[in-house]
């Protein structure tokens, strides 16, 4: 395949692939071997799904009553775009014979839209609004599997896990906080064999990106000075906004702020001691000094003592890579990492942040085996001489160029 998230190739037959997936299906649920015909993220979620005990003539389970479902609608963010996902795709829908569906991060359906025949249809397969289509309840299906993998995808016929469903195809793609980067859930297209073309696919992304954008919009302005914004990833000397103001800051002062705006409680000086100084010599007047210094570029009104702390939250570019980390959103946390914590820094506490930040990073783009963002990883300068991400990209990428950088790697890892 071209393209590993996309069902069929160009020119395919959709009769002939079906027939090999629906063979390759029973092997695997009778000997839990994957054939070579399947293609890898079906494989992986395949295995997902056996390992969360779904069973292929299972069926979904209704989660939400429908006297509960407008109340969840109506809480849920996704409930804000819904007008924007019938414009785009109302028609999409209604004309090809195809099913509207949206989902939430639980992959629990809240709306279920289209044509009338098909819905009829859908519902005998519990594909209905409150049913819970989440990967790890019904196996492979292109919603469930969007919000597991956190990537559009289609999901082809007999590529569906449970043999009730395989008579479809659909597209999907994960909705995104455009804040926080957090996974409001995802748009699904589905209906029959046509919905193979890539097109569908780039179709359904699109429209999850015109949501995120139409969020980004409506969401409020954060007041110009309720909250401090902090850039230190890729930089040794951070960028800091206050009050309308862009400061460099020094080394040292950088540290500080990093180490305070994770502490909204405050930090004694006596933490600051060991969070900041490799040297146990430094005296605590050598603290009190540079927090001085601080003081006079912050202004008095922003920094606090006995604890020391930040009056007013900060927002960083560190917090959103972590908070995008804990939500599953790897696609949205690498593209935040511009680069390692303060990379010069030799203060304990901020190097053990870069450090945990960098291996999560490292070990959630390892584990989702996307060729793409394996590469934008190893092709920078903090990933160039990443040993285990090259050998993740060349496992899925296995391009002469690729191969040839790995084998130096482990040339050099294995010279005296």
């Amino acid at each position: 395949m071209t393209d590993p998230w996309v069902a069929l190739e160009s020119g395919a037959d959709p009769a002939e692939r079906t027939r090999v997936l629906r063979r390759a299906h029973e092997t695997f649920t009778e000997a839990g071997t994957v054939a070579r015909p399947v293609r890898s993220v079906v494989a992986a979620s395949w295995r997902r799904s056996a390992r969360a005990g779904v069973g292929p003539d299972g069926t979904a389970s209704v989660e939400i009553a429908d006297g509960d479902l407008d109340a969840v609608r109506a809480e849920h963010p996704l409930a804000r775009v819904m007008p924007l996902f019938r414009e785009l795709m109302g028609t999409f829908a209604a004309d090809g014979s195809h099913l509207l569906a949206v989902c939430d991060a639980h992959g629990r359906l809240l709306w279920v839209e289209g044509h009338a025949a098909t819905r009829r249809r859908a519902g005998r397969m519990n594909f209905v609004p409150g049913a819970r289509w989440a990967e790890s309840a019904v196996g492979t299906n292109a919603p469930g599997t969007a919000v597991a993998v956190d990537r559009p995808v289609q999901v082809f016929a007999a590529e569906h896990f449970i043999r009730r469903v395989q008579p479809w195809t659909c597209a999907a793609a994960p909705v995104h906080d455009p804040r926080t980067g957090r996974v409001l859930g995802a748009v699904d297209v589905t209906g029959g064999d046509g919905l193979a073309h890539p097109h569908s696919l780039g179709f359904v992304q699109a429209v999850a990106r015109a949501a995120e954008a139409h969020l980004a919009l409506l969401a409020p302005e954060p007041p110009a000075f309720d909250a401090l914004r902090l850039t230190v990833l890729g930089r040794d000397e951070a960028l800091l906004v206050a009050d309308g103001r862009s400061i460099r800051l020094s080394r040292r002062h950088s540290e500080l702020l990093v180490l305070l705006s994770r502490r909204p409680e405050g930090l004694t000086g006596d933490e600051l001691l060991c969070a900041l100084y490799e040297d146990e010599s430094v005296t605590p007047v050598t603290l009190r000094a540079e927090l001085a210094r601080l003081r006079g570029v912050l202004g008095p009104a922003l920094l606090a003592s006995r604890p020391y702390r930040l009056t007013v939250p900060v927002e960083s570019d560190l917090a959103v890579v972590e908070r995008r980390l804990a939500a599953g959103a790897v696609t949205a946390a690498a593209t935040a990492y511009a680069g390692p914590l303060l990379p010069v820094s030799r203060a304990p506490a901020v190097a053990r942040i870069r450090d945990r930040l960098a291996d999560e990073l490292r070990a959630a783009l390892t584990a989702r085996r996307d060729p793409d963002l394996l590469a934008d990883w190893a092709h920078t300068p903090w990933g160039e001489d990443d040993v285990e991400v090259w050998r993740a990209l060349a496992a899925v990428r296995p391009t002469a160029t690729v191969r040839s950088r790995l084998a130096a790697l482990e040339s050099e890892l294995a010279a005296p």
